[in-house]
């Protein structure tokens, strides 16, 4: 009893090998590593469809010569060469509304993925078929289906709505 006492006192000493054994939720997130917190109270950048115009611009920390750029937009736009204005662009918005609606080729992927599944669920079904199924039941052969109907119909199953309703005894042929 003592030494267990002794031992807790010596865990939660200021060593803080007591604080590494707890499991506390921030530790448990966390995982270890430190953790980007996104403050949601100030704008963010996205390239939305919805919203083609962000809240700020796409680049916040500009270099001395994207600062020379942004001083050159002041003046007339005329005095900008084409890549000059290109690159103005770019340091608002990381996509254009053109490139943000151009499609991706994932659909090949996904459609690659459903039809390597549906052969391999083929080469499944066919694998069963021949090596796990038995023989056809001989009662779906014709000749059983042709008896088991005629004994139907001599047993009169169903006359008034059903089987042998559709049968003409007298004729001995269907209705």
């Amino acid at each position: 009893m003592l030494s267990s006492r002794v031992l807790l006192r010596g865990l939660r000493a200021e060593t803080g090998f007591w604080r590494n054994l707890t499991t506390s939720t921030r530790a448990l997130a966390s995982h270890g590593h430190s953790v980007d917190v996104i403050d949601c109270t100030v704008p963010q950048y996205n390239n939305r469809l919805d919203t083609p115009l962000p809240d700020i611009p796409f680049v916040r920390k500009l270099t001395p010569e994207q600062k020379k750029l942004k001083e050159k937009e002041m003046e007339p736009w005329t005095k900008l060469s084409k890549e000059e204005k290109l690159a103005l662009y770019r340091l608002t918005f990381e996509q254009s509304y053109a490139e943000m609606r151009k499609s991706s080729d994932e659909w090949k992927t996904v459609l690659g993925g459903v039809l390597f599944f549906l052969g391999f669920s083929g080469l499944l079904v066919l694998w069963q078929r021949w090596y796990v199924y038995g023989d056809v039941p001989h009662t779906l052969s014709s000749e059983w289906v042709e008896k088991q109907t005629q004994r139907m119909l001599d047993m009169r199953v169903n006359p008034v709505h059903g089987f042998s309703s559709s049968w003409d005894y007298e004729k001995k042929q269907w209705k």
